[in-house]
């Protein structure tokens, strides 16, 4: 049974928890049900033989997010388009004062990283969130996976590969991305595709989620001209009670806009080193809103 202390201990690890699942499965509300899971097993537990509760609640909330993951892949499968991960506000500032630590979150929560993490197996995506974004040692990593050592670094040399190969080169800095994203939507509010098209990167992609519940491309656009056009057409489509508002989300700048006070959708921009917008990515899926509802 859970005394006052026991809980108290399990909300200070909350935050931690929370971030590991959301990394593993991209979604607030699956995090949520892992760390709900994981508080019941220690609630339950003997604590008598748990040396270490920092790291067995980080094993339990693991191994749980890797059992929901290979069950989510299955669905995900049959998802109708594109696959977006739940964007959430992030503000680290409080917990977070190391500006060198905070970045790193940021980076690992950001829209093209979680896309990217997607296509890792789900142990070596454990083994990246663990070791990439909270440091976590090689050792205390193969206990919570019960895994050699030399294994796990094998799992996160080929992690590290796959996603340093994929994710941008370069992170803007957030005044710059705040600028940007401000550019975008003045641009985007008046329907000037001459003004996107600048903006725009050569290769410039648009990535839309809807799961088939809104309007969204069902592909990926991969042309500047397929982009602006679409960016341009969407701006002369009404939208009732609009109000849009530039919010920190996934670790940077984005616009999240309100139609009648609800969620809508969410617009997040890749930005190339030259400070040209490399990919749009919109969140419109209602059911991936929701940690967005105040």
């Amino acid at each position: 049974m859970a005394t006052d202390s026991t809980t108290e201990f399990f909300e200070q690890q909350r935050p931690l928890l929370t971030g590991v699942a959301y990394r593993m499965l991209g979604r607030a509300a699956d995090a949520e049900d892992v760390v709900q899971d994981a508080w019941l097993r220690w609630s339950a537990a003997d604590r008598a033989d748990v040396r270490e509760p920092r790291a067995y609640l980080v094993r339990i909330t693991t191994r749980l997010a890797i059992d929901r993951l290979r069950h989510l892949r299955s669905r995900r499968e049959a998802y109708v388009g594109p696959w977006l991960p739940e964007p959430v506000a992030t503000d680290f500032a409080d917990t977070v004062p190391d500006a060198a630590e905070r970045a790193v979150l940021a980076e690992s929560v950001s829209f093209a990283v979680l896309v990217v993490l997607e296509s890792l197996s789900p142990l070596e995506r454990a083994v990246f969130v663990l070791r990439e974004a909270f440091g976590f040692p090689y050792g205390e990593i193969a206990a919570v996976l019960d895994r050699a050592e030399p294994a796990v670094r094998q799992l996160a040399g080929r992690a590290r590969r796959h996603v340093e190969e994929r994710k941008p080169r370069f992170r803007a800095d957030p005044a710059e991305q705040r600028r940007l994203t401000e550019r975008f939507l003045a641009a985007a509010s008046d329907g000037d595709l001459g003004g996107l098209l600048e903006m725009l990167a050569p290769d410039a992609r648009l990535v839309g989620d809807s799961g088939g519940k809104a309007k969204a491309p069902l592909r990926v656009l991969d042309t500047p001209d397929k982009v602006g056009r679409f960016l341009a057409a969407v701006a002369g489509q009404p939208v009732p009670g609009l109000e849009i508002h530039v919010r920190e989300i996934n670790g940077a700048p984005a616009l999240l806009m309100l139609s009648e006070g609800q969620p809508d959708s969410v617009f997040s921009l890749d930005i190339t080193a030259d400070g040209r917008i490399a990919c749009v990515y919109i969140q419109r899926n209602p059911d991936k809103l929701g940690a967005l509802r105040e």
